[in-house]
């Protein structure tokens, strides 16, 4: 069974490892207590939108950027094979263009 959990609090410690920061440091500029965060990092626990919120602002990383990569993660574990772009296809920039070009 997939839990969301677990691949949001992965993520979150990646992202926090990457910056080069401690729990300890995250924890105390997210307003979140150490020992929870803890957990949240481990899957453990399941945390707020507020929660996630502090601790994106924490890691100086938008919120959609951290959930994007959860998303990636669990189409892996999904296994979908096409994920869906970053970007959006020429084909449809252009046609979208012509619309207003329309109007």
């Amino acid at each position: 069974m997939i839990l969301v959990r677990q691949e949001i609090g992965d993520v979150l410690r990646d992202f926090r490892l990457q910056k080069g920061r401690t729990l300890r440091q995250v924890a105390s500029r997210a307003s979140v207590a150490l020992g929870y965060l803890s957990e949240v990092e481990r899957g453990q626990k399941e945390a707020s939108s507020e929660i996630l919120a502090s601790v994106a602002e924490a890691l100086d990383t938008p919120i959609s950027v951290i959930m994007r990569e959860v998303g990636d993660r669990l189409a892996v574990i999904e296994g979908i094979d096409q994920v869906i772009p970053d970007t959006i296809p020429d084909e449809f920039v252009a046609a979208l263009d012509a619309d207003l070009v329309a109007r």
